[in-house]
């Protein structure tokens, strides 16, 4: 946890931001795999976490502005649980460090909010993403799932504090990034042909658990880099083949790393996979160059994307003018995902709290192909952090349907595109500050360069 002076001073700012009303902040429970004993790791909710800083199941807390109170709900350690848990400090002495000198019992919230309701007291709560506050929701306040209608103003109040990381969150996401880097380092040293690639899933996983952290998403460790999230590590690597992989780490206090690394098996790009590899970089680096306040991250997308579409002609497989194609769309038969999102206490930061509000400032989303899946489209600020990953995909489904409807066929060459059809995936993922002046990688270098690989790997050997 941070000093209890800081969450006081989150809760203040949220608490000015509003002005009034009772907010609702739900938290996390145990959820069982295959039964109720046998749980998945825990993960406490990252506004939970922001404003209480408190990681442990059972938790619910209300911020009480019109009565001036902050209360945290929640059963102190029984016997049982400390003979299958060991010691436990008391709920108390936690809530104490994060500034809160009352603790109620779980069940009393119920009543305190029925109270409130019957008052006519506004009350405030944020989207849900899990079935259980869906299910508590109801039990307190009657709302059906899918009924329910979290309050914008809230919504607005967390994301104006998250979007802006403070010196000391930096420094953690930094540690983050730090982690992160070195899983990467790692896993491209274990990649030769005839390993599987859940050993380099595993290679990944198993540094960042050296260091006390877990995984800040489940890692991509593919082959198959065309499929965007593939989460299977089934295949044996061939001499042939790049590896794709994106992971990240999570510190102890919840905060997220989160790169990608193409890397060729044989030590070495073959001349095709270079060639396009190169302009994935060539993207990369326009992306991290354009980096500043005040420019709308939406034209950095724009900008990368242009350099792929003149990257991809200069092949023969894009044809006609970039940024033509790109505002048409046709970019995103090789770029049908975003540049980057914001990162922090979750790895797409408050992405529960929607997209529209989190990356575009309350305005709306394009519904255009590849462009709608940009989740981050609003000027720039000091103070954010951002992932840069754009990549180049051969999806031989997507090549097939838009061949089949001829479609951008003034900006397309599919006799050429054809012969790229199995090529598979290209991605290299940095995390970066937005800085009063311009950008600062977090975490320490990774190859990015085909030659920076080739060097890394031949010193491998």
């Amino acid at each position: 946890m941070f000093s209890k002076e800081t969450y006081i001073a989150r809760r203040a700012a949220l608490k000015k931001e509003l002005n009034g009303g009772l907010l609702l902040f739900i938290g996390n429970d145990e959820t069982g795999i295959n039964y109720a004993d046998n749980t998945f790791h825990f993960r406490q909710d990252s506004t939970f976490l922001y404003y209480f800083g408190i990681s442990a199941p059972g938790l619910n807390a209300i911020i009480d502005i019109d009565n001036d109170r902050e209360i945290i709900f929640g059963d102190e350690p029984g016997i049982d649980a400390i003979v299958w848990m060991g010691t436990q400090k008391p709920l108390r002495d936690k809530a104490a460090m994060a500034g809160i000198d009352s603790v109620r019992p779980s069940a009393q919230l119920d009543e305190y909010l029925k109270n409130a309701k019957s008052k006519k007291q506004a009350l405030h709560y944020l989207p849900t993403y899990r079935a259980e506050h869906k299910i508590k929701l109801f039990q307190w306040l009657g709302i059906y799932p899918g009924a329910e209608t979290p309050s914008v103003p809230f919504i607005y109040g967390v994301v104006n504090q998250r979007n802006y990381k403070s010196a000391e969150e930096i420094e953690e996401i930094d540690r983050a990034c730090q982690i992160t880097a070195d899983m990467h380092l790692n896993a491209i040293s274990a990649v030769v042909p005839g390993v599987m690639e859940s050993s380099i899933a595993s290679v990944a996983r198993a540094t960042a658990a050296r260091v006390g952290c877990e995984l800040s998403f489940p890692t991509i460790a593919t082959v198959n880099g065309q499929t965007l999230h593939n989460h299977y590590h089934g295949n044996r690597i061939k001499p042939s083949d790049m590896l794709l992989l994106d992971a990240g780490a999570e510190t102890p206090m919840g905060y997220a790393g989160d790169m990608s690394s193409t890397i060729p098996a044989s030590g070495a790009f073959s001349t095709r996979q270079r060639e396009i590899y190169d302009i994935a970089v060539a993207a990369h680096e326009a992306a991290v160059n354009a980096l500043r306040p005040g420019i709308n991250f939406e034209h950095v997308y724009d900008h990368a994307a242009c350099v792929i579409m003149d990257g991809l002609k200069a092949l023969g497989l894009a044809k006609g003018d970039a940024v033509e194609a790109v505002h048409a769309g046709a970019h995103a038969l090789f770029f049908p995902c975003g540049l980057g999102h914001m990162m922090g206490l979750d790895v797409h930061d408050m992405e529960n709290l929607g997209e529209v509000y989190v990356g575009y400032d309350g305005r709306p989303k394009s519904t255009q192909f590849g462009r709608k899946s940009l989740r981050l489209g609003r000027k720039l600020e000091p103070g954010f952090v951002l992932t840069i990953e754009p990549g180049i995909y051969f999806i031989p489904e997507l090549i097939e349907l838009w061949k089949s409807e001829n479609k951008f066929a003034e900006y397309i060459n599919y006799d050429k595109v054809e012969k790229y059809k199995y090529f598979g995936g290209i991605r290299n993922e940095e995390d970066y500050l937005i800085t009063d002046s311009g950008f600062r990688l977090l975490g320490k270098k990774i190859p990015l360069h085909a030659s920076e690989y080739e060097e890394y790997l031949k010193q491998r050997n």
